[in-house]
């Protein structure tokens, strides 16, 4: 998404700031042990671009939980950030 900032005189290009769409996933809450991050099993269904049969694609994500507030078993909306650590790059944005 493009948004124009502000024009400048015409002999020049006007500012233009550019906004990346974060990706939102939603899953289940698989592991809550370590401190402020959980790790959100999250499941695709797909197609088989050959053979045509559809099956679950499954990945686990870390996403960034401030204050252990979430629980196993609960079901979780997470965004994509900056990246926290080594493996973090999603935080949570709703919990259903």
């Amino acid at each position: 998404m493009t948004k124009i900032l502000k024009m400048t005189p015409s002999d020049q290009k006007p500012q233009i700031e550019n906004k990346k769409r974060k990706r939102t996933l939603s899953g289940v809450v698989v592991s809550d042990k370590m401190k402020d991050t959980i790790v959100v099993l999250v499941e695709r269904y797909v197609k088989h671009p050959k053979y045509g049969k559809y099956f679950t694609v499954s990945k686990r994500f870390k996403a960034h939980d401030a204050g252990n507030t979430k629980k196993m078993g609960e079901k979780v909306t997470i965004e994509e950030c900056r990246p926290m650590s080594k493996e973090k790059r999603f935080k949570v944005v709703i919990s259903k």
